[in-house]
């Protein structure tokens, strides 16, 4: 099947399963390979990014992006013609996200920029086009080290620990980056191929932070739920030593099959990783030896200041002297248990990575519509809309601006003569991005939102401008309607706009 060239804006697309004649450029696509679904989502996902790498869209899968409103990624496989290296592109379709996710998409490219190591799937680049987020990573084509441990026709204690040093040089590396990723489970443990003696790879840092040293403070109750620490569960500062109680639980696991703490209601299983309820019943226990137990006993320590470092667990004789130390023995037992541990994630709903209480769950939803609506009302603006503009404002609003040169001005027909003299006689396009939103709660239904707005237009001579103020609005919801009753701006206005 061959096409030549089209007008189409997705139809460039095709040019990457191409090749080319002297002149012009000849369009081909495998017809056992493309199906109508690739097809849809290849025209309607993917922007201009991919072509400034250079690379083959070859093969196609979706995964899900970590937003809590429901937004989704595709990722591709991809291979860059200069070298003939696959890599996986993830693509965000940043439309879709709110400005919190924004902030969480850029926090995570900052953070895998960072993150060189051979136990971590390494970001290759990342790439912000308006509308797509692109990011290249390393192509792992091993599965999850779980899956494959099932898969082995031998698997022994020294083998777990060889897997769990793996881990833990990934883990300590991100801690000596100031870096701590909140989401350590089988999921994110994966192989860099089908090879034997492949190398385990840590993935998916959606929900990684970036600490000061040892800092300990409250970043939000973010985790899945059976690797959760009793310190996060009490919601007390946390830091670094989340992940490494993490590592204990899939140390466990990896071990027996199954996780120490373990019931089907969350309130009990909260209960028991608070309380450091876990044990080592027999039988199975009684064939692992009393070291890999003692560093167990370590990394599940209720008290994070006297739980083990990464570092210090890469020293401990179970580990560092695993030839020696742990068993050669072959744990079917094991394999089985953990056969049925991994058919049992894949039959339940998966599990949320961002877990809140229903307070916090209420707290984040208003956040979010705080910052929705407030985009609605600065959208407004920019089309010149003064009837959106008053669906959205309390008849008495009250502004500090520059424009009233310092002086409190109340009700709407200050506002409107911008509208109707200013506003609605500019044709010229104008962007607003809205930066750093703090939305602060007061009460039940009041809310202020302070944020730097960031404005693009064109001058009168046609020039590209661009201007930044620092802005706060006041919110009260009145029957179930959020409405801005204050407006603050410092600094130069926008552009001819309030």
């Amino acid at each position: 099947m061959f096409f030549g060239s089209c007008d189409s804006p997705h139809s460039w697309l095709v040019s990457f399963i191409s090749y080319k004649s002297k002149s012009k450029t000849f369009w081909k696509i495998p017809v056992g390979k493309v199906k109508t679904f690739f097809w849809n989502q290849l025209c309607s996902n993917v922007g201009w990014a991919l072509l400034h790498l250079d690379c083959v869209i070859i093969d196609i899968y979706i995964a899900v992006f970590l937003s809590n409103r429901g937004a989704f990624s595709v990722v591709r496989r991809c291979v860059k013609k200069s070298t003939g290296q696959e890599y996986a592109a993830k693509i965000i379709n940043t439309k879709k996200l709110s400005a919190r996710d924004h902030q969480k998409l850029e926090r995570e490219a900052r953070i895998c920029r960072l993150l060189k190591h051979p136990n971590i799937v390494r970001l290759h680049d990342s790439i912000a086009e308006e509308g797509f987020h692109y990011l290249v990573f390393d192509l792992v084509t091993g599965g999850e080290l779980f899956e494959d441990i099932v898969a082995r026709e031998f698997y022994s204690e020294a083998d777990a620990s060889h897997c769990i040093n793996q881990i833990l040089e990934s883990v300590s590396h991100i801690h000596q980056h100031d870096i701590v990723h909140r989401d350590l489970k089988p999921e994110n443990l994966l192989l860099a191929s089908k090879m034997k003696g492949a190398a385990v790879k840590l993935a998916d840092f959606g929900l990684a932070i970036e600490v000061q040293g040892d800092q300990q403070a409250w970043f939000g109750f973010a985790g899945t739920p059976g690797y959760l620490s009793p310190e996060v569960l009490r919601k007390d500062p946390y830091g670094k030593p989340v992940d490494i109680w993490a590592c204990g639980v899939i140390l466990y696991i990896l071990l027996v099959g199954y996780p120490p703490f373990w019931d089907e209601d969350q309130h009990k299983l909260y209960q028991q990783i608070k309380a450091g309820a876990y044990d080592f019943p027999s039988p199975e226990w009684d064939t692992v030896t009393a070291e890999a137990k003692n560093l167990i006993n370590q990394m599940l320590t209720i008290n994070p200041a006297k739980r083990i470092t990464a570092d210090q667990a890469l020293k401990h004789p179970w580990v560092c002297q695993r030839s020696t130390v742990a068993s050669m023995m072959h744990r079917q037992e094991t394999v089985e248990c953990l056969r049925k541990f991994n058919a049992r994630r894949k039959l339940k709903e998966p599990q949320t990575t961002v877990v809140h209480n229903p307070a916090d769950g209420i707290k984040v939803t208003r956040k979010q519509e705080i910052i929705k609506i407030t985009e609605q009302l600065i959208e407004a603006i920019n089309n010149g809309d003064f009837e959106a503009y008053t669906r959205i404002c309390d008849p008495g609003l009250t502004s500090f601006e520059p424009e009233a040169l310092g002086n409190l001005v109340e009700g709407m027909d200050f506002h409107k003569f911008y509208f109707e003299n200013l506003l609605s006689k500019n044709s010229k396009p104008v962007h607003t991005t809205i930066l750093n939103p703090h939305v602060h709660l007061i009460g039940e239904d009041a809310a202020c939102i302070a944020y730097i707005r960031l404005t693009q237009y064109m001058d009168s001579q046609g020039r590209a401008r661009s201007s930044q103020s620092e802005e706060t609005r006041v919110w009260h919801r009145r029957d179930a309607k959020w409405l801005n009753i204050h407006f603050h701006c410092s600094g130069a206005p926008a552009a001819p706009l309030q």
